[in-house]
């Protein structure tokens, strides 16, 4: 049976057909595949319904790393990434590779944690801690500062009736010392002596940085001198009120009058000007002015009144750190806020440990340190800095996480300083002079010490002399060190330390290694600077080494072929300096250079000469030159390796100047 389609049936059937393929995306739910190049609408607000949305990866995105962001316990995620710039996911991954989970962003977590996590993402950190707890008075800390021989260690020598200034070198004091002093009226002060010399600035910068009252002292017959100045920016940076102590006014030359005077126009507000500075004149070798000394101090701390969170976990500040043959590693710190309780967990910069035994200032053990007490820790497996912080945590495990991370830290910081320098040394061009290495290795006696002359020594780089400290260390010269040395080519500095032994002394003889040992900064940094312009390969100068006067013109005339052309001697009388064969010639006519060239020849009395001084006649000849008039002046240039000089000033400053 045949069937016939209908015409009508079949046109309905494309019409419909057609009408399901163009409006078939328009059915939520369905998108039928095209084989057609897609084209991507503009007006498009919102993604295919089936299309998966995936969320963007999280980007670590902190801060610049030079950018410090404080930190408390008890912060939440959401703080830390406030101020981080860390997405929280990022936070939470972080916490998770050390083992603690966090899974609100409103969850608090440790101090502790809070750094660990901020080193992670290469911020800096500070802690901040809270007044919470028992807040109660303490002592005030005083920094004694000042210039160099204004009677600082006397005056605390006075105070506490020792003689310390007899066991330093020279009578300078070479670190920081903390000191308890009980006062007649029976209260307690704590005690900085600081070095007066300017390469302990950053020593006497850690002073201020801890101290609650700082004690300028300033010599009546000497006055203000460069580093009574630099005490004074350093008290007005920390922000503490400064007392002026006027020494030695029982010296024959003293005028108190004349300090006051220079104070008055150096900006410091004394009482007797109408300010609120004071101001008492003593003297520590005769112990006068003591006792109005001690009240002003008294009453200067009781107008701050003067409290500290006695409660809680300790926060201490490193003032000296060194190495003791029989204990180990030692840190003399003073405490700033709460208890610092023998074994305790500790972390003191990058180094951690658990204290073995508190010591006072007289080497008594103590079992605990309220604030504004100095202890010296024992316990470190390191030595630390000079002005760390001493932070206690809960376990060991904690301490040394911690001290792991933040010697992470400080390597990644030392290495993108090295990129940095690097960097800035591509940039130097070629007409640079030449720039020598002078690799050295600094011994010291405490950790304090070993930083200053270290600080001192760099500043002796120069455009010609680069001063690398390649090692640093507390103790005495080892074999290490002279191995290293060897390997190296470097000086070994030793500052305030015992004399190496016989089999070292040897070794270094053998090694050629110069070993400079030294109890006063003054003279190690004469030797060195010596020694760096010594070994500078110096600058190539052309200098007029003399000057002579035309008096006469004699002219060869009818040589032959083989002797040359005719040539014209000047006749000439050295007036001043000296002339050389070797060097270079310069005509000079009313002023302007006529011409310029090498010497030819120079003769005194008919003989050849390689020199001749001044107040001589002598013959000379210019080469390629025969314009030669009577009257006319004649330089002999000759060129010469000039040196940098080694300059110390009178406030003990010493710099390199090429």
């Amino acid at each position: 049976m045949l069937l016939v389609a209908c015409p009508l049936t079949i046109s309905l059937s494309g019409v419909y057909m057609l009408a399901w393929s163009r409006n078939k995306e328009d059915i939520i739910g369905l998108k039928a595949p095209k084989k057609e190049k897609r084209v991507k609408r503009e007006n498009r607000t919102q993604p295919p319904v089936e299309a998966r949305y995936v969320a963007p990866k999280p980007k670590i995105t902190t801060k610049s790393p030079d950018r410090t962001v404080d930190i408390f316990d008890g912060m939440t995620l959401l703080d830390l990434s406030k101020r981080t710039g860390a997405y929280i996911s990022t936070l939470q991954g972080i916490l998770a590779d050390l083992g603690e989970k966090v899974e609100s962003e409103f969850d608090s977590i440790s101090i502790d944690l809070a750094e660990l996590v901020a080193m992670e993402l290469g911020v800096n950190t500070r802690r901040m801690h809270t007044g919470e707890g028992t807040n109660e008075p303490r002592p005030a800390v005083v920094t004694v500062m000042g210039h160099v021989d204004h009677g600082k260690t006397s005056l605390l020598d006075a105070l506490r009736q020792t003689s310390v200034a007899a066991k330093e070198a020279g009578g300078i004091t070479q670190h920081i010392g903390a000191f308890v002093v009980e006062m007649a009226s029976g209260a307690a002060i704590t005690f900085l002596d600081t070095p007066g010399h300017a390469a302990f600035s950053a020593m006497r910068a850690r002073g201020a940085a801890v101290t609650d009252i700082v004690v300028l002292v300033v010599a009546a017959d000497d006055g203000v001198m460069p580093q009574t100045l630099e005490a004074m920016s350093h008290a007005k940076a920390a922000n503490v009120p400064v007392v002026v102590a006027i020494n030695k006014c029982d010296k024959s030359g003293a005028d108190p009058e004349r300090v006051r005077i220079q104070l008055g126009s150096e900006g410091l507000l004394l009482e007797d000007m109408g300010g609120d500075v004071q101001v008492v004149e003593i003297s520590a070798v005769a112990k006068s002015g003591l006792d109005k000394l001690e009240e002003a101090l008294l009453l200067q701390a009781e107008m701050m009144d003067l409290k500290a969170r006695i409660d809680g976990p300790a926060q201490a500040f490193v003032v000296e750190a060194r190495v003791d043959r029989g204990r180990g590693p030692l840190a003399t710190a003073i405490v700033k806020y709460g208890t610092l309780t023998s074994g305790q967990h500790i972390v003191v910069g990058a180094e951690w440990g658990r204290i073995r035994s508190l010591r006072d200032t007289a080497g008594n053990i103590t079992e605990s340190a309220k604030p504004a007490m100095p202890v010296e820790i024992e316990g470190l497996r390191g030595l630390p800095m000079a002005g760390d912080d001493v932070v206690v945590v809960d376990s060991e495990e904690r301490a040394r996480m911690l001290s792991q991370g933040r010697k992470k830290k400080q390597e990644k910081d030392r290495l993108r300083k090295i990129d940095e320098s690097m960097a800035d040394e591509l940039e130097i061009t070629e007409e640079t002079p030449e720039r020598v290495e002078m690799p050295i290795i600094v011994k010291a006696d405490v950790q304090g010490s070993v930083q200053a002359v270290t600080d001192a020594l760099r500043s002796l780089n120069s455009a010609q002399v680069f001063v690398n400290v390649v090692h640093v260390g507390v103790g005495p010269i080892s074999q290490h060190d002279i191995d290293l040395a060897q390997a190296c080519g470097a000086y070994i500095v030793g500052f305030n330390i015992r004399s190496p032994p016989i089999s070292i002394t040897q070794a270094a003889a053998r090694a050629n290694i110069k070993v400079l040992l030294h109890k006063v900064i003054y003279h190690l940094l004469e030797e060195m600077g010596r020694a760096i312009v010594e070994k500078a390969p110096g600058t190539a100068e052309t200098q007029v080494s003399g000057e002579a006067e035309v008096l006469n013109i004699f002219e060869l005339k009818g040589r032959s072929k083989s002797k040359g052309p005719d040539i014209k001697i000047a006749g000439c009388r050295i007036t001043d300096g000296h002339f050389s064969k070797s060097g270079t010639m310069r005509l000079l006519r009313s002023g302007d250079v006529v011409f310029e060239g090498p010497c030819a020849s120079l003769k005194r009395e008919k003989q050849d000469a390689e020199k001749i001084e001044k107040g001589n006649d002598c013959g000379l000849v210019i080469q390629d030159c025969d314009d030669f008039q009577v009257g006319d002046v004649i330089q002999c240039l000759e060129e010469v390796i000039r040196k940098p000089k080694f300059v110390s000033t009178q406030s003990g400053s010493v710099r390199i100047e090429c």
